[in-house]
């Protein structure tokens, strides 16, 4: 079954919401940029801090299994997904079916420096006593679910948002087909 999606997976702040609506960019008027985690807000009708203080962690991770679910069933899509995607097997399983993976990394400072910038409000991480050394132990968890979840592997630490684009279409073999005058 050919994959005409791709999912961007990867930690806060590696670039995967900005890449995700570049990619969509290029791909065409045929293609849609969804977020999980602004499908997660729709569902639960909170947001995800609110989700994390009121319902646990527990409830979040099962509104991000029905998001994924949801974001499988897009044909030309382009999806973000939230840094802790990963940790469910079965969510993966899901997207592969339908979707090229890719993750999107960054060096740890990288992530810190960008996660303090605009939105940290929404990043439960960035509210930790020292989010630094959190990203860092959080990264070193979480490495072996990414690396096991992609197929495409891409550092966004010094690369321009147009060079991650091209070496995503140039692996997933997807562009935009020129129009015909």
């Amino acid at each position: 079954m050919p994959k005409y999606s791709i999912v961007l997976i990867g930690f806060m702040a590696t670039g995967k919401s900005t890449v995700g609506k570049a990619l969509k960019g290029h791909l065409g008027e045929n293609y849609t940029f969804i977020e999980t985690d602004l499908l997660i807000v729709k569902m639960a009708g909170k947001s995800i801090p609110k989700i994390f203080a009121e319902d646990g962690e527990a409830k979040f991770r099962d509104y991000e299994a029905e998001a994924c679910k949801k974001a499988a069933q897009l044909t030309k899509s382009v999806i973000s997904c939230g840094g802790g995607v990963v940790l469910n097997k079965k969510n993966i399983e899901t997207l592969k079916q339908t979707c090229h993976m890719v993750l999107l990394t960054a060096t740890p400072e990288v992530i810190y420096k960008r996660a303090m910038g605009e939105g940290k409000e929404y990043r439960p991480i960035i509210n930790k006593e020292e989010p630094f050394k959190e990203i860092k132990k959080v990264l070193r968890y979480r490495e072996p679910y990414y690396k096991s979840s992609a197929e495409i592997f891409i550092d966004t630490t010094e690369k321009s948002i147009e060079r991650i684009v091209e070496e995503i279409l140039k692996q997933t073999k997807l562009h935009k087909k020129k129009r015909k005058n």
